[in-house]
């Protein structure tokens, strides 16, 4: 299969995974299964007026600003009143406006959560209260009190960076065996080990056939994790791995990361240190990314398209408005207390040979590419 027809197969996932939500004829299962509350599949709807609450960790990174402008758009153009806010990657911010959402009478709460283990007592609170609860682009974990999750499936985003990067110093570097370093996310962000399991399925059997390896040692989560997806934090721990594990004679063919902001942070430092660009993957498709992409500096990013994600859960919000049963879900996920349904969309990888084919119906990010 050609890279084109890969692109064009995996847009056609994404658009019939969006479009699957339109359709409201097969229940949903509840997403509180056990508790006394009644699932949004089966609410008796609200006013079509209604304020719809949408809790956003931050605005650090180019997606969570686009998210903000899509559900407040979005959820204007549906008749609703937004109360769109983020929290500044603080969970008692998060917390705090969620309980206000709940006083204001928010009847459906869209929650991407900051830490996904911290808002159990919350929902608690808002489910009690009436309120349905949607989990966008991360899990919300340990708590009955969730309706169903809205994302990209995580453990193939990582499956995605770790075919890019595979690809990559295949095409750039010769012939192995090659040299990596791997990073991963923020531990806090439920999302972060699924990118890092997704990825590891790929690159350790390459690992353990000796095409790669990672000269540091650091091959676990934990080691790889960045702390609040901080960019000048992976760039400390990139100048340290150079300073330790590679000196001159010793080449760095790749790196593992887990979105663009550190992508770019790891290519900085490895031209601060005088070092070749290794082949560099990433995440979200942030317009430094796409211009670094298309200048042959970072070698990939995995697109998860804000707009169509949105455009998912409030399809979910309007359908619960109107007291109709929400599509059958992609899959279900456990989140240490219930199965929680899952509506997924499929992302897309992009690198420089099929960036124009990717965007070409986005004219602002074509004029990127000038």
């Amino acid at each position: 299969m050609t890279i084109g027809t890969r692109v064009v197969a995996a847009l056609s996932a994404l658009t019939l995974a969006g479009l699957a939500l339109a359709g409201c004829s097969t229940p949903a299962t509840p997403g509180a299964s056990g508790s006394a509350s009644t699932s949004a599949s089966t609410a008796a709807g609200f006013p079509a007026d209604a304020t719809i609450g949408v809790s956003l960790p931050w605005l650090g990174t180019q997606n969570w600003a686009e998210g903000m402008d899509q559900f407040t758009s979005q959820l204007q153009a549906a008749g609703f009143k937004p109360l769109v806010q983020q929290a500044d990657n603080k969970v008692p911010q998060q917390q705090s406006q969620i309980e206000a959402m709940i006083e204001q009478g928010a009847k459906v709460i869209v929650v991407a959560p900051i830490d996904g283990s911290q808002l159990g007592s919350v929902l608690d609170k808002a489910k009690a209260a009436g309120v349905t609860i949607i989990g966008y682009d991360r899990l919300i974990q340990n708590t009955k009190s969730i309706d169903a999750i809205v994302q990209y499936g995580s453990v193939e985003i990582g499956r995605v960076q770790g075919r890019a990067l595979l690809e990559g110093l295949g095409k750039l570097k010769g012939a192995g065996p090659y040299n990596i370093e791997l990073f991963a996310g923020g531990p806090a962000d439920p999302n972060a080990p699924n990118f890092f399991k997704g990825a590891m399925e790929i690159l350790q059997p390459k690992i353990d056939d000796g095409t790669i390896k990672i000269v540091s040692g650091q091959t676990k989560f934990e080691q790889a994790a960045t702390l609040d997806w901080d960019n000048a934090k992976a760039q400390a721990r990139m100048d340290t791995l150079l300073s330790g594990f590679y000196p001159k004679d010793v080449k760095l063919d790749g790196v593992l990361s887990p979105n663009d902001g550190i992508a770019r942070a790891i290519i900085t430092s490895c031209k601060q240190a005088g070092k070749d660009i290794p082949v560099v993957d990433g995440l979200d498709a942030e317009n430094e990314s796409i211009v670094s992409i298309w200048k042959g500096e970072q070698y990939q990013t995995t697109d998860k398209a804000t707009k169509p994600l949105v455009e998912a859960a409030v399809k979910l919000v309007i359908a619960a408005q109107k007291g109709e049963a929400w599509p059958a879900p992609t899959s279900k996920t456990n989140n240490g207390k219930i199965d929680v349904p899952l509506y997924e969309l499929t992302p897309v990888s992009v690198t420089k040979d099929n960036i124009k084919d990717v965007y070409k119906d986005d004219p602002k990010r074509l004029e990127l590419l000038k």
